[in-house]
């Protein structure tokens, strides 16, 4: 949990532990100080000027608004706390996330938007294989949010596809919550009937329990991680609908077991679907593709 590994900035997490400090009252709803970068999406340039903290501007339909978080004060770290009041505090926190997300998932049912969770260590090539898809899906209706702790690069890489992208920017967060996907979706012009990608932050810890009000988990999984990936973060792959064994090109080149990684999936998770793609030559994305299709179509009944 975030609050053990030292997450921070201005998370769900630091509101709560600063509030419950100085008030000994849980906080009823957290706010969301950000600094915002705004961005024109799909554009090849970009302008970008930061904000107040806790103030967030509309600039029209053309922009969208990045959410940049842990750019003020360090979040308030509370001293001497037992392990008893860390798990209560824990509890209240994905407590008030899940509300988030249940709304989230509300608000995207009624628009008939299939949404994906994509979840991964760093490296594993989400934003790569998030480009071919794109590529491959034409002109299906969609859009994507960017979690990373600093830059604009991914997001940058979206737009230059010609796809709608907002970057959340989570500061020393080391994941994205349902707060934050609340934010995002507000200044995001979302058709109905879409495809909804989140690529989470680079982590195989956190993200696994902060459920987003998405349809499904995916974790990525690159050949180059090793085969044990999946037992060493058990979590983030029971919490997956389907796992993608990514870079399956470079297999050969890696002396790697390809059955053996799926066999660890699923003794993790029996029941998850697992399928073996590479983003760089397109093996198996065809089927990832079937994938989403037969989720939207799902989700549209």
């Amino acid at each position: 949990m975030c609050t053990v590994c030292g997450c921070g900035g201005h998370s769900v997490e630091d509101q709560f532990k600063a509030h419950l400090e100085k008030t000994g009252q849980a906080m009823a709803a957290p706010k969301a100080p950000f600094a915002v970068l705004a961005t024109a999406a799909g554009a090849a340039a970009s302008h970008s000027h930061s904000h107040d903290h806790g103030t967030i501007h509309a600039h029209g339909a053309e922009c969208t608004h990045d959410i940049h978080l842990g750019h003020g004060p360090a979040g308030t770290e509370v001293p001497g706390m037992t392990q008893a009041r860390l798990v209560e505090i824990e509890t209240d926190i994905l407590s008030k996330n899940n509300n988030y997300a249940a709304r989230n998932r509300e608000n995207l049912a009624k628009k008939g938007v299939f949404a994906t969770n994509l979840v991964s260590s760093p490296g594993s090539g989400k934003t790569t294989l998030l480009v071919k898809t794109i590529e491959m899906l034409g002109g299906a209706p969609l859009a994507v949010i960017e979690g990373d702790q600093q830059t604009t690069n991914d997001a940058d890489r979206i737009r230059a596809t010609g796809a709608p992208a907002i970057q959340v920017n989570t500061g020393k967060g080391c994941h994205l919550d349902g707060a934050m996907i609340e934010q995002a979706l507000a200044r995001m012009p979302l058709p109905d009937g879409a495809l909804l990608f989140i690529e989470n932050v680079g982590n195989l810890v956190c993200p696994a329990a902060f459920d987003l009000g998405e349809d499904a988990k995916v974790a990525i999984l690159s050949v180059t991680e090793g085969e044990d990936k999946p037992l060493k973060y058990p979590d983030m792959f029971a919490a997956a609908g389907l796992a993608l064994i990514n870079k399956v090109d470079l297999a050969p080149h890696c002396d790697v077991d390809l059955d053996l990684y799926e066999a660890n999936i699923r003794r993790v998770n029996p029941a998850i679907e697992v399928l073996r793609v590479s983003a760089r030559t397109g093996e198996g994305m065809q089927a990832w593709i079937e994938w989403l299709r037969a989720g939207l179509a799902r989700k549209a009944s």
